[in-house]
Order: C-alpha cells, then sequence, then structure tokens
C-alpha cells in the first residue's frame, strides 16, 4: 500500500493565504441558479401515472431543482427547490428533504411538487452557489421518520447538526459538529446521529435523545496541512452488522470507527484514487467512488468490496461524486455533478456483476442520489 507522505509534505509549503482559499478539496467549483419558483412549483406526471418504483432523484448543485430520472431514458422532470441543493433522503412516505443553501426542501415525489421549504435556524449568509457555499449539505431521516437530521455548512466557523421535526416541519433543535458536514448517518436503531465533518477530520457522535455531541477523530493519514491536506474525511457508511462506520480514504485506507468506544481501526483497500462516495448493498457490499488521482494514484473509478474485504475496482470515465444502488442489487448510479472541477450534467450506470457502465444524462451537476 503506497503512502501519501510525500505529497502530505508538500502541501506544507503553501502559503498561509492559499491554505485557507484551499479549506475544501479544491477551488470553489461552479455555480447555479438562484431559486425563484414558488412553493408548490414542480413538474407533475401525466395524468394517472405516478411515478414509477425505480426512478431515481438526483440533486442538482449546479442548478436550482432536483430531477427525476428513468434509469433507462435519463430526466422526466424537475422541481424547484432552492439554491445548489446538496444531498437528499427520501421516506417511505414519499416525500424528499433535500438539503439547499437556502433551507431543506421538502418534495412529494409521488405528485412532483414541492410542498414546503423549512429555513435554517442557522444564520449562514446569502445563498450562495459552489464547493464551499453555506447551507445544508450531509442529510438523513430517522428510521421512525420523525425527524430530519441535516448538516449546515457555515462558512469560516464550525457546522451546526440541525434537527427537523417532520410533522410540525419546524427546526427544534441545533448541535454544533465539525467543519463542513459532508454527510449525515443514523444508526439503525435512531439512538445516534453520526456526522463526519470533512475540514475538522472527525466524525461527531450525537445522542438522539440528549443531542449531546461526542467528537472522534478520524484521520488515519493524520492532521498535517489541516485546511490544506487532501486527506480527509468525506462520507460514510453504517455497517448493520456491528453499528461501525466505514469511512474510505485515498482507495488505499478504510477507517472502521466504534462510535461507542471511538476506536478507530483501519483496513488496506486497493484503487489508489481520491475517494468521496459510498454506499452499501442489501447484502453487505460496500461501494465507494474514486474521482481520480490528485498528486499521484490512479483514475476515476468505482469500488466493490465484500464483507470479507476482497475488491474489485471498475474504471469510470471521469470523476464522480456519490452512489446509490438499484432495489435489486444488481446495479449501482454514480452521479458525476462532483464537489470539484471535472463535474458534468449526467449519471453514470454501473453493472455490479461485471462492471459495466454507460453515461445517462441526469439533470445540472447531480450530487445527491436516491432510488425511489
Amino acid at each position: 500500500m503506497r503512502s501519501r507522505t510525500g505529497w502530505r509534505r508538500a502541501l506544507l509549503v503553501v502559503v498561509p493565504a492559499v491554505a485557507v482559499l484551499l479549506a475544501g478539496c479544491s477551488p470553489a467549483g461552479s455555480g447555479g441558479t438562484r431559486a425563484g419558483a414558488s412553493p408548490a412549483a414542480g413538474t407533475p406526471p401525466a395524468v394517472g401515472r405516478p411515478t414509477p418504483e425505480g426512478t431515481l432523484l438526483v440533486a442538482d448543485f449546479g442548478a436550482d431543482t432536483v430531477t427525476f430520472v428513468d434509469p433507462e431514458h435519463g430526466p422526466v422532470g424537475s422541481v424547484p427547490v432552492g439554491t445548489a441543493p446538496y444531498g437528499l433522503a427520501v421516506g417511505p412516505d414519499g416525500l424528499a428533504w433535500v438539503a439547499t443553501a437556502e433551507g431543506v426542501a421538502v418534495v412529494d415525489t409521488r405528485t412532483r411538487m414541492r410542498v414546503t421549504r423549512i429555513p435554517y435556524a442557522t444564520g449562514t449568509g446569502p445563498a450562495g452557489t459552489g464547493e464551499y457555499r453555506g447551507g445544508g449539505m450531509g442529510i438523513a431521516l430517522a428510521p421512525d421518520g420523525s425527524r430530519v437530521y441535516v448538516g449546515v455548512n457555515v462558512p469560516g466557523r464550525r457546522g451546526v447538526l440541525e434537527v427537523i421535526d417532520t410533522a410540525a416541519r419546524e427546526v427544534t433543535a441545533t448541535v454544533p459538529v465539525g467543519r463542513r458536514p459532508f454527510d449525515v448517518d443514523v444508526a439503525r436503531d435512531g439512538g445516534e446521529v453520526y456526522v463526519t465533518g470533512h475540514d475538522s477530520f472527525d466524525v461527531t457522535v450525537v445522542d438522539a435523545g440528549t443531542l449531546a455531541p461526542r467528537r472522534i477523530e478520524v484521520a488515519p493519514y493524520g492532521t498535517e496541512g489541516g485546511l490544506a491536506s487532501w486527506l480527509k474525511p468525506h462520507y460514510a457508511v453504517v455497517r448493520p452488522a456491528d453499528g461501525r462506520l466505514l469511512l474510505p480514504f485515498e482507495g488505499e485506507r478504510l477507517a472502521v470507527v466504534d462510535p461507542r468506544s471511538g476506536a478507530v481501526a483501519v483496513e488496506p483497500m486497493t484503487a489508489d484514487t481520491h475517494q468521496h462516495g459510498a454506499a452499501l448493498t442489501a447484502d453487505g457490499r460496500l461501494l465507494v467512488v474514486g474521482t481520480g488521482a490528485v498528486e499521484e494514484g490512479r483514475g476515476p473509478s468505482l469500488t466493490v468490496r465484500s464483507p470479507d474485504g476482497t475488491e474489485r475496482v471498475y474504471p469510470l470515465d471521469g470523476p464522480h461524486e456519490d452512489v446509490a444502488v438499484s432495489r435489486d442489487g444488481r446495479t449501482a448510479y454514480v452521479t458525476g455533478g462532483h464537489t470539484r472541477e471535472g463535474h458534468w450534467n449526467g449519471l453514470t450506470v454501473v453493472g455490479l456483476s461485471d462492471g459495466t457502465a454507460r453515461r445517462l444524462p441526469a439533470g445540472t451537476r447531480p450530487l445527491g442520489i436516491a432510488v425511489l
């Protein structure tokens, strides 16, 4: 397993002013349009034809919409939700909760209409666009559907976890967490919430009852380089077998975090590429999106890691960001939006048995994704 020590040290020569600009993974990305639609705006499906099961929903980070995508043919309609939507979560009732720069939008996926948008309790400045914009990033639903948890980025400061009551559709609590909360995950029993802090090298464990936070540093390469480092956590998944968190780094190391003890174990990976999005299949395979080499390493890929640690690495054409799995577990949908440069307006459909891949148009710089 090749070490990243050499280029981690190289980052230390960056002058402080540049280091601040490199707070994420690269200079800020391109922006999108601002929201201006009415609260109930959208594109309803044809009369008598509800949104079919298996339709994809993507967050258009380069616009102000979410787009419905037929996994065979491409986009079938969009709904305005707010500036630069990032992550989304969909409940069994068909409601999608979308983290935008302006608030959390609620979309009825059956009628393809926006129901409302809930403003944040945390001030993040004017709604902006691009990689470093303030507002919601990671988002997750409690297992019983009673709460939505959204990680809110506050530029230049620690992030905030906002708790939304889904019945009242309002923010009921805020909890301080790490910087730039890329991802939010919830324990299977709903007892804890896990917030991945990209710029603070950590996961904040929040007790769902008391809302008391605990910080666990997750830095298998160390924190050398600070904000200018590329070696930060991005997305996590909760392993059903034991409740541990899995966070991939650089296609070389998988951090396995015990949220109860705070212990972090490291397992080897094989893709040798900068990694972002992650997902689990029903049978326990870990899917990890590789965005390509930064200073060294291989190009974009999708890693399929079995529970025993064996891996298949499928190459991808160009950078990608997040990933979702079809209901039958045979297909992965990998979004091309990407938080860095190189993003594109589509997704790649990957057969998990053999790595066959095809590109599909899908909205504007799609980032978060869910299978309806």
